[in-house]
């Protein structure tokens, strides 16, 4: 273990990330920390990490695959980590980030060990998509001596494809928001992707259904993508255009503002681990509405905190009249009470630092 200090640990991710950026802060007081960006860092990161201890690639990775820029800089992360001689790599988002971490090692002969952290679409898509991902999905998982996931679904195919220890523990919330804005009863919020695997249409079909039953409902969409015109022009179709708004990618506080007044979250993605969007909005008292996913049903339970919506139209039908049976106000005080318990990072950042501790050789 490194002297002065405790442990000696490196990032490797997405600088761009406010995610990793979540990890930096939580991590920064309590290790050595050192990052790498695939791409490159966010001003915070300057402001936590000095420029020793930061390497950006500046490459434009596709957490798809076909990352060959990202391969080509290996000799340069390889050199900067013997340099470095950390005493553990700490890989986010697991076919990119996380094959870098084993091929450095590897090829450097480094004595740190990997901890590796699954962020949904690298276990829950990637190794479907053909042999030669799951192969190297399974060859990053095994050289991982931990691993972290946000939901006991996603930690179950992370052992079936050669996890060894799994740690599981949502990617929380830093601090509970103030809870002092007064809610509009039919106020829907949505901030997924605006991409084929949120499913933003379907949210757009739901609220439809939604608007019909109840004239004061109103819907913001937030977040931008590939699916942003088509959904637009959907809207305007629908005669819902001055009941949607479309408000595009948002800071935290602007996104904590929205949170504040919204009844309903609308979180409807084909695939997914536990959303940290959702307990967000959970956090601020909103009752969510979501796909039926086995992550989605271990944050809301069937119907205990929440809705759980099918991924057929066809099951929209029955949404106003559900959502009209519950008790919202009683909903939001169940809902941050649970997030309190169970949905905070800090607790879980300093029980994944304690047993890489007790994982380090003296």
């Amino acid at each position: 273990m490194s002297l002065g200090g405790g442990l000696k640990l490196v990032l490797i991710g997405d600088g761009e990330s406010p995610h990793l950026l979540k990890w930096a802060r939580a991590l920064q007081p309590r290790v050595q920390l050192y990052a790498i960006s695939s791409r490159g860092f966010l001003p915070e990161f300057l402001q936590l990490l000095p420029d020793a201890r930061r390497l950006a690639l500046n490459t434009q990775p596709d957490h798809a695959g076909g990352n060959v820029a990202l391969i080509k800089q290996l000799p340069r992360i390889g050199a900067w980590l013997a340099d470095t001689d950390a005493d553990w790599l700490h890989a986010h988002y697991l076919t990119s980030h996380g094959s870098l971490a084993w091929a450095a090692k590897l090829g450097w002969r480094l004595r740190a060990q990997i901890a590796g952290s699954a962020w949904g679409s690298d276990i829950l898509v990637t190794p479907q998509r053909g042999g030669a991902w799951r192969w190297m999905t399974k060859k990053v998982l095994r050289h991982c001596a931990i691993t972290t996931s946000d939901s006991l679904h996603m930690a179950e195919r992370m052992r079936e494809l050669g996890a060894g220890e799994v740690m599981v523990f949502p990617f929380g919330l830093e601090a509970m928001p103030k809870n002092n804005a007064k809610k509009q009863p039919w106020l829907c919020f949505a901030n997924r992707g605006l991409e084929p695997i949120y499913q933003p249409q379907l949210v757009v079909d739901a609220f439809a259904r939604i608007a019909a039953a109840q004239p004061e409902a109103r819907l913001v969409v937030a977040n931008d993508g590939s699916l942003r015109v088509a959904l637009e022009a959907d809207v305007a179709a629908r005669g819902l255009a001055d009941r949607v708004s479309f408000v595009g990618r948002l800071d935290a506080q602007a996104q904590a503002s929205h949170y504040a007044r919204a009844t309903w979250l609308l979180s409807l993605p084909q695939s997914d681990s536990v959303s940290v969007s959702v307990l967000e909005a959970m956090g601020h008292g909103c009752v969510p509405l979501l796909s039926d996913l086995p992550a989605n049903r271990e944050v809301i339970g069937d119907s205990a905190r929440g809705l759980i919506v099918g991924m057929q139209v066809a099951s929209l039908d029955d949404l106003p009249a559900r959502m009209a049976a519950l008790d919202t106000s009683k909903l939001a005080a169940v809902n941050r009470d649970w997030v309190a318990a169970h949905g905070l990072f800090e607790p879980h950042v300093q029980r994944f630092l304690t047993r890489l501790k007790e994982l380090t050789p003296a």
